[in-house]
This record gives C-alpha cells, structure tokens and sequence, in this order.
C-alpha cells in the first residue's frame, strides 16, 4: 500500500492503534510506558508502533524501547483535508434535498400535487 492516505486509515483501522495514538496526544513516552496497560508484551506494542510509524504517525528517535515515540500530528491535516472534502460533498446533497422538499412543501400548500412524472 503506497496511497500515505490509505496506509494512515489501515494503521487506524486497529483498535490498539487508535488507543496508542490518543494517548500519545498527551505527549511522548517510551514503547514501555505505552505498553504499561495492556495485556500484551512490548514487543507486540513494538510491532503497532512499527504500524503507525511507517504509516507516518509516529515517529522514534532511536531504536529501543527507551527513545521516545513522538506522535506526528501533522499527518492528521492529511487525513482532516480529505474528511473535510465529503463533508462538503455530503452538506451539499442535503442542502439541494432541503430545498427538494421545500420546493414540495410550497406545491402542496399551493394546492398542485406532482404527478408521478414530476416524483419519478
């Protein structure tokens, strides 16, 4: 997978994932200070991060459990740019029904019924 955009959803995809990045909005922290609450070893967090860090949203200093993982907040305008482009997309497919319906409400208290040609 290549598309920066499809490696960052496939990374987020995973729930471990997800809770790993939300907790490194706090700031950053060692690979065993983010293991600390799961029941799993450091080396599977080691292979989430692993994930998350060639997706481009973390980032290490070092190799090591003790370098600092450092969220890479910058690859959320990414993902933010292309969410924002189909909320557009999608409010304005609601406004055009809006206006549909205001269009049919306006008829029918006119007293004009659409026929079934002007409702197909």
């Amino acid at each position: 997978m290549s598309d920066p955009l499809s490696q960052v959803f496939a990374a987020l995809a995973d729930p471990t994932r997800r809770d790993l990045v939300a907790r490194l909005t706090d700031g950053d922290a060692a690979v065993g200070q983010l293991a600390a609450p799961y029941r799993v070893s450091v080396q599977a967090i080691s292979k989430h991060l692993k994930v998350l860090e060639q997706a481009g949203l973390v980032s290490r200093c070092a190799e090591g459990h003790r370098s600092p993982v450092h969220l890479e907040a910058e690859v959320f305008d990414l993902m933010t740019k292309w969410i924002e482009r189909y909320r557009q997309r999608a409010e304005a497919r609601y406004r055009r029904l809006d206006a549909v319906l205001a269009e049919m409400d306006d008829d029918e208290e006119a007293g004009h019924r659409p026929t079934r040609e002007e409702t197909a």
